[in-house]
């Protein structure tokens, strides 16, 4: 006697991998992902320390670091970090506040870059 709140039916395969539905909830990537990020992230790191090795000085030296640096960060977050595959409104809720944290703290950099030049020009008179 068939129960009618029974989901299973006799063409069904028992046993099955993918039968749990909470297994069929994740998702798996491709191994080939993860090693392309990771050789992404080995010539990355390598560009870092050719600056170093070619000696970059100044402006540019640190301009090219925090490049590659952000380059490697964004990597990690959105791929081994699962963020590529998860919804909008979870990406806003975890990249929106640091970058507010960014903005600020550029315009108090700018802001004090101004209090100082003013206080300078005061007391050189």
């Amino acid at each position: 006697m068939s129960n009618a709140t029974d989901s299973h039916t006799p063409h069904e395969p028992t046993g099955h991998a993918n039968a749990d539905p909470v297994q069929d909830e994740h998702q798996q990537h491709p191994v080939s992902t993860y090693m392309w990020i990771w050789a992404l992230l080995f010539v990355f790191s390598s560009f870092s320390y050719m600056v170093d090795y070619f000696q970059l000085q100044g402006m540019l030296r640190w301009t090219l670091i925090i490049i590659f640096m952000l380059v490697k960060a964004g990597f990690i977050v959105a791929i081994f970090m699962h963020m590529k595959w998860e919804r909008l409104a979870l990406k806003f809720a975890i990249l929106i506040p640091p970058l507010c944290l960014l903005i600020l703290i550029g315009m108090m950099a700018i802001e004090g870059t101004h209090t100082f030049a003013t206080r300078w020009g005061a007391f050189a008179r």
